[in-house]
């Protein structure tokens, strides 16, 4: 049996594991597969769960009983319609929260294993009756997710937790056992669907979409680049320790922005950044690029090590809203398919919502907007500065 390395904190002895993730993460299927190795085993009693399960037909049985057959264990079980039995003296049933009353639950607390699967739809109720109820000694509760609200009962549970537990994020991305059939799936709504993407893919909550800053502003294609386009237009953000530093090359063309070729890395010395930039974008060199104005010193030694033409950007009070607005004047910002960091700060860049009420604040989350941050230096020579003061007078033009 193959351990896929992003579960293996759920290898430990804890009372309650969680594995959540977006689709084709593998989170069925190891808990499935744990199930079928402790059952050959040990006289284990197991409990798979779900919220709603109208018939047998919708539960994880049907998971189990492949998991037996793939590892070719079918001498060791007796599969009944409704359950399955080991030959080590365990039982593994398959019960529904919302059809059985209290009392029926109650039956249950003999049991070594509880796995609740789809528990994004476990209802507060549901959990607060299970969990005493498993009480046998040395038990443990499993729980697997996607995602769907911060709120959810199972999401305050974990939250709650300060020990004896393991919580493991698990993606399509690490899962090294995908057909080529379902990664093709995954780009394909990467680049059709992106607005969605980080919610079905990648285990995100689903959001707003209103908050969304450039909700159906963009789009993800694959492009050319010819003289019809024009100048390339190049932006630097410089990052931190932690904070990436990033860079762009893009067009203005009928009113339409086009990112062409992005530069994101995490750590970057500046020793090596204009080597780096050069790399992802070839034409830097004989273009002007303009970058975070913040940073001069920055600016001076990356002028005098390679990048001869950059220079800071102009910056004032509300310059990033400015920027912003300027950004979504674009009939359409199109992403070429390889600038995936772009792309997914264009889904994730977010106004502030009231956490009390959910509205939608006039203010910007600062977060998700390094590559975008360098977009708006790449077109700081076209934006407008909304409000100028005079003495000390604040009057909007726009």
């Amino acid at each position: 049996m193959k351990l896929q390395k992003q579960f293996l904190p759920l290898t430990k002895k804890k009372r309650y594991k969680g594995a959540k993730g977006g689709r084709a993460s593998g989170k069925s299927f190891f808990f499935a597969d744990c199930i079928v190795r402790v059952c050959t085993k040990y006289p284990v009693n197991v409990v798979c769960v779900r919220e709603i399960q109208k018939s047998i037909k919708f539960s994880s049985k049907k998971l189990i009983e492949d998991e037996i057959k793939k590892y070719n264990v079918q001498d060791q079980f007796e599969i009944t319609q409704n359950e399955i039995r080991s030959k080590a003296g365990g039982v593994i049933i398959f019960q529904g929260m919302q059809d059985h009353t209290a009392d029926s639950i109650k039956s249950l607390e003999g049991f070594d294993i509880c796995w609740v699967e789809e528990a994004q739809n476990i209802s507060k109720y549901s959990l607060e009756l299970l969990i005493p109820t498993i009480r046998k000694e040395n038990s443990e509760i499993w729980f697997s997710w996607n995602p769907r609200y911060e709120d959810d009962p199972i999401e305050v549970f974990f939250n709650s937790l300060e020990d004896d537990f393991a919580l493991v994020h698990a993606n399509y991305t690490e899962n090294k056992l995908l057909s080529d059939t379902v990664l093709k799936e995954a780009e394909r709504h990467r680049i059709k669907n992106p607005e969605t993407f980080d919610h079905v893919w990648l285990g995100d909550y689903s959001t707003i979409s209103d908050a969304q800053i450039f909700k159906n502003k963009y789009q993800i294609k694959d492009f050319e680049i010819n003289n019809s386009f024009g100048e390339p237009l190049f932006g630097i953000d410089f990052g931190f320790a932690k904070d990436p530093t990033t860079g762009v090359e893009c067009y203005i063309k009928d009113n339409n922005l086009y990112i062409y070729n992005e530069a994101y890395k995490v750590g970057l010395e500046l020793d090596y950044t204009a080597e780096y930039l050069t790399n992802h974008m070839p034409k830097i060199l004989s273009y002007k690029s303009r970058a975070d104005s913040a940073r001069p010193e920055s600016i001076s030694y990356l002028k005098r090590h390679g990048l001869q033409k950059i220079e800071g950007v102009k910056k004032w009070s509300g310059s990033v809203e400015d920027g912003v607005e300027f950004l979504k004047s674009f009939d359409c910002i199109y992403i070429h398919t390889r600038c995936v960091k772009t792309a997914e700060e264009f889904r994730k860049y977010s106004y502030k919502t009231d956490k009390r009420t959910g509205d939608i604040l006039p203010k910007i989350e600062d977060d998700w907007n390094h590559i975008i941050d360098a977009i708006r230096y790449a077109l700081n020579p076209f934006i407008r500065n909304n409000k100028t003061t005079i003495k000390n007078i604040e009057v909007n033009f726009a």
